[in-house]
């Protein structure tokens, strides 16, 4: 296979101009896997402690709107956070309406799809990449992520 040195060049203008961390390519025999970044493994972590808080009045409590989910609370030691790879819209279905790819108590595995994240009109594919039980979404349909963000908490198998 001969290198392109000017397709190499424009699948890196590819990614920086629609801030993608990975693109991956392949043509018969070609496969072509590009990354940006690096790699984010969240094993063995320490579990840090919680702010201490004041207990909140029931009216505080009562404005919070509902739907809202709750603070991403520090991974347990066991889990694995699968993060945003972009900035984009997060989808937890192909379609308004259909059923979620993953929900807490999901069993996944590397290639199984747990979210669609919409960058530049573009529906990306979010793939587990580990093997395991989802515990938590950290993130509500349709909501904005930044790179990097928490998505899904996974207890690994």
């Amino acid at each position: 296979m001969a290198i392109d040195v000017d397709q190499i060049k424009a699948l890196i203008e590819l990614m920086v101009g629609n801030d993608l961390s990975r693109l991956e390519l392949r043509d018969g025999e070609t496969h072509i896997l590009m990354r940006r970044g690096q790699p984010v493994i969240a094993t063995g972590l320490a579990p840090v402690p919680a702010p201490v808080m004041p207990a909140a009045s029931p009216a505080a409590v009562a404005t919070q709107p509902s739907g809202t989910p709750p603070a991403a609370a520090a991974p347990a030691s066991n889990e694995v956070i699968i993060r945003s790879p972009m900035v984009g819209t997060f989808y937890v279905s192909a379609e308004p309406g259909a059923a979620p790819f993953v929900q807490p108590g999901s069993v996944v595995n590397p290639n199984t799809i747990v979210c669609l994240i919409e960058a530049m009109k573009v529906f990306n594919e979010i793939k587990a990449e580990v093997s395991g039980r989802v515990s938590r979404v950290l993130v509500r349909n349709a909501e904005a992520v930044e790179f990097d963000q928490p998505l899904f908490a996974i207890e690994p198998a």
